[in-house]
């Protein structure tokens, strides 16, 4: 390929020069976003918004108090404990910053781009531990006998493979390595494609633990990326310091609409919940039929793939059907031999089958 492969999913303009075609004429499954998104609510928000220029006019709530309560109400905590970000990455900065005089970040490889990316920024030492990749090896990568003074960065469900850590494998964790691990960040941005019932947050245990901060994000169960909206739950002490750090208003006025609407929204919630356990059955049996490929179980809206020819897949799919996959050479574990695919509605997964076939 002409251009070096995206850190992240979702580049368009970059698929697009590969396809030569126009963005909006790729269909992308690069990017693990709900496809049944946005909701008409947040649709109908933002357009009241625009149309009063409230929230083009006036400056965002510096304390976002409004959204934090709708948050709150979200979850049943009290709003003290809520910190909204410009998306989840923005909150990765401020857990690095707050990782800055510790011993060491530790790290389960293969990870989300952003975490080494805050980390590396303010030279912070990270000491990997490598996850298996086998479908029947789900232990969970926890630091065994952390150094004192010492942070752990983890997200479940898992990002590439989709696995998904029990709560209580992690209360365990939490509860034996709390005097060494400073900070416990978990990673919760694809757990709401999971029904209430079983999702394994820790959302519950962050009173009891003030080491622990939960990271959630709404771009992406929303299908609004292009707002930059997540937050993050913790003991307020460590969410002032994090007020103090950061510039005003890193939260749009159009951002804090959306987010107020879609948390309402339970219609689409459970529209979701229906729809992605027989989308990704689908694109999960169609793929696993296809030789030289294997599939990774998932609880998320992605799976991972195996492939000897990822790369040579990728750019045969944007030049011969436009469609974006994600090349996972980026996660240095992986390398080359592995692609990751977002599960889109049942008519798009059985497109980018037969383009495989």
């Amino acid at each position: 390929m002409t251009a070096a492969i995206p850190t992240h999913g979702g580049n368009l303009r970059w698929a697009a020069a590969i396809a030569q075609c126009a963005p909006d004429e790729i269909l992308d499954f690069s990017a693990s976003i709900n496809p049944l998104g946005p909701p008409q609510s947040v649709l109908d928000a933002l357009r009241n918004a625009i149309e009063s220029q409230q929230a083009l006019t006036a400056y965002p709530d510096p304390s976002y108090r409004r959204l934090r309560e709708v948050i709150a109400q979200h979850h049943n905590i009290d709003p003290d404990w809520i910190f909204p970000g410009n998306g989840a990455a923005e909150l990765f900065t401020w857990i690095a910053r707050d990782c800055s005089d510790l011993a060491t970040v530790y790290l389960p490889v293969p990870a989300f781009a952003d975490y080494e990316r805050a980390l590396k920024a303010l030279n912070i030492p990270i000491t990997t531990i490598p996850l298996s990749l086998e479908p029947d090896n789900f232990d969970l990568p926890w630091a065994r006998s952390p150094q004192p003074h010492s942070a752990l960065l983890l997200n479940n469900p898992h990002n590439p493979t989709g696995r998904l850590w029990s709560a209580d494998a992690i209360r365990g964790q939490l509860a034996e390595t709390a005097e060494a691990l400073d900070l416990v960040a978990i990673d919760e941005a694809f757990i709401d494609f999971l029904p209430p019932d079983q999702q394994q947050s820790l959302i519950d245990q962050v009173a009891e633990y003030p080491s622990l901060v939960i990271v959630r994000s709404l771009t992406k169960f929303y299908s609004i990326p292009g707002l930059r909206l997540g937050y993050a739950i913790a003991h307020p002490d460590r969410l002032k310091r994090w007020q103090q750090w950061r510039d005003p208003w890193c939260v749009n006025a159009l951002a804090e609409v959306a987010g107020i609407a879609a948390l309402g929204d339970r219609d689409f919630a459970r529209q979701t919940w229906q729809w992605l356990p027989t989308a990704r059955g689908q694109l999960q049996d169609g793929i696993s039929k296809l030789p030289g490929m294997t599939v990774y179980p998932g609880a998320a809206n992605y799976l991972l793939v195996k492939s000897a020819m990822a790369a040579e897949i990728q750019q045969t799919l944007l030049m011969g059907d436009r469609i974006a996959i994600r090349n996972c050479s980026t996660f240095p574990e992986l390398g080359d031999n592995y692609f990751r695919i977002a599960v889109r509605t049942l008519s798009e997964n059985q497109r980018l089958i037969h383009a495989l076939q």
